[in-house]
């Protein structure tokens, strides 16, 4: 497993968010640490989606702090958490069908001609499909063609175009939101490997996920979220699903959970 920093890479303490008379956030806490998998699980309600998006800049908080790399930060958005290095990788992939795989991977940050080209803003594809290629063997991602449209990929394909992009531009966090879901086991395999190939680059990975014993089998620790509020914090070698479930319903409350390696107990905090 790999050696987790003292100084989490990302931290949230005490996070609010209302939406109308719903409190979504209730003192939210989360820390994620440079070169880790962490887990972030709970029942549905339980606030992960809300803390997902004010972690990724999708929305604001109406309360509390959020460090990066040590510093107070504030999220103008998606794109000003992007700029940051801050990534995500959404359920739905938010990838074009009709456009090809290295299209999907540049979306949004496309490479243009230089020369007497460049006031023309005519898109340099050699040099994307090139770049494309190079992200995808990087994470041991086989593609036959980056030129082909990726509606015609498979699921597992697809996941990996929505990761390689990801990757290719995040320095520090990498937020999966249901990477595996409605994948088959080979698939599931393949991105999971991913996972772990990204973790071995130095970056933090965020996995979002209702599949325990998947998240036992590529996470270090696990963070749960109920009513709003971390309850729980564990080093995933040194826990059970049975205790996972247990934390996620409050059947845990009346005794103490796991301590992690960043200091913190388990339990309400």
């Amino acid at each position: 497993m790999p050696v987790v920093e003292r100084e989490p890479l990302l931290s949230a303490r005490g996070l609010v968010k209302h939406f109308g008379h719903v409190q979504a956030l209730q003192g939210a806490d989360f820390t994620a640490h440079r070169g880790e998998v962490v887990a972030l699980i709970g029942d549905n309600g339980a606030g992960k989606s809300t803390l997902v998006n004010v972690l990724s800049g999708v929305i604001a908080p109406d309360g509390g702090e959020i460090t990066l790399d040590g510093r107070p930060v504030r999220f103008n958005g998606p794109m000003d958490a992007q700029r940051q290095g801050v990534e995500t990788v959404y359920q739905d992939l938010s990838l074009a069908p009709d456009l090809d795989a290295a299209a999907n991977l540049y979306l949004g940050r496309e490479l243009f001609r230089g020369g007497v080209l460049r006031p023309f803003s005519v898109l340099d594809r050699p040099a994307m499909r090139l770049a494309a290629v190079e992200a995808f063997a990087e994470l041991g991602v086989s593609l036959k063609d980056v030129t082909v449209p990726v509606a015609a990929l498979s699921g597992g394909q697809r996941q990996s175009v929505a990761v390689a992009r990801a990757v290719a531009f995040a320095r520090s966090v990498i937020f999966m939101d249901e990477p595996t879901a409605a994948l088959g086991v080979v698939q599931r395999g393949r991105v999971l490997e991913t996972v772990r190939r990204v973790r071995d680059r130095g970056v933090c990975v965020v996995l979002i996920s209702h599949n325990m014993p998947e998240v036992l089998s590529v996470a270090d620790r696990v963070e749960v979220l109920r009513l709003g509020r971390r309850v729980a914090s564990f080093n995933a070698a040194d826990t059970s699903i049975e205790e996972l479930v247990g934390a996620m319903t409050g059947s845990l409350d009346d005794r103490p959970a796991a301590a992690t390696d960043d200091g913190d107990e388990g339990g309400a905090p």
